[in-house]
């Protein structure tokens, strides 16, 4: 909904097929990292973040165990 919440690894890029039905496959990291949440508007990928335009990472117990949505309306409330 128009904000980065993660962030995950790029493990490997590779080319699967040949010719006219080639394409690339992707390996992530299976663990997320979350990230300050930044409204942005939909885009190709973190390739195109200045590192300091890039969310800083937070700590891995930031939300414990508070739903995502919940935390997306505190935020927006002034609350968090």
């Amino acid at each position: 909904k128009g904000v980065i919440l993660c962030r995950q690894a790029i493990l490997d890029v590779n080319t699967v097929g040949e010719g006219i039905n080639a394409r690339c496959e992707v390996t992530l990291d299976h663990t997320p990292v979350r990230v300050a949440p930044t409204p942005r508007r939909a885009f190709q990928g973190w390739r195109y973040l200045e590192p300091k335009d890039a969310p800083p990472d937070l700590p891995a117990d930031s939300f414990g165990d508070i739903p995502t949505e919940l935390a997306r309306q505190l935020r927006e409330a002034g609350a968090w």
